[in-house]
């Protein structure tokens, strides 16, 4: 069975890493935007890196420009811009396609395992997928939910 630790992603400093090093823990998956109305989550999702980050969980950003071009800047820009406005102290990975032919291949998995709605596809900035210790997906959050709001799931989770 494919799980979290099954893939690789490049960090935004450039490092390839393995989500294997994740395993145990529980993670929360997130494709982010700099421009966009739902940005303001990044002060949430640090609220929620920093609260249970001694538990073993952590916030996994992954910029995407795929919508509204709302993530225009390169991975300097992005990383400085989340540190700067939002103290951004959790893992960020280069930019990445969420949707289509060029989709990374753990947003497929993650699209595959939990679909929205409307289908699988990712249709904003801000989707949120839960993955448990075991590296499997436990639920799909849409941009609309605020991360607090998943904060019971994470401590269930955290628990489990």
């Amino acid at each position: 069975m494919t799980s979290l630790q099954d893939f690789s992603a490049t960090s935004i400093d450039g490092q390839d890493v393995d989500l294997g090093t994740y395993q145990g823990q529980v993670v929360l998956v997130v494709n982010t935007a700099s421009q966009c109305g739902f940005t303001p989550q990044y002060q949430g999702l640090q609220q929620l890196q920093d609260t249970f980050a001694d538990q073993g969980f952590s916030v996994l950003g992954f910029p995407c420009d795929q919508f509204g071009h709302q993530e225009p800047g390169d991975d300097a820009e992005i990383a400085g811009f989340c540190e700067r406005n939002f103290g951004v102290s959790f893992p960020l990975f280069s930019k990445i396609e969420v949707n289509g032919d060029g989709a990374h291949p753990l947003y497929r998995w993650l699209k595959s395992e939990k679909g929205g709605l409307l289908g699988s596809k990712i249709k904003w900035n801000f989707t949120k997928y839960l993955v448990g210790k075991d590296g499997q997906v436990i639920g799909r959050y849409s941009p609309t939910t605020k991360p607090e709001k998943i904060k019971g799931d994470i401590e269930k989770a955290l628990r489990g």
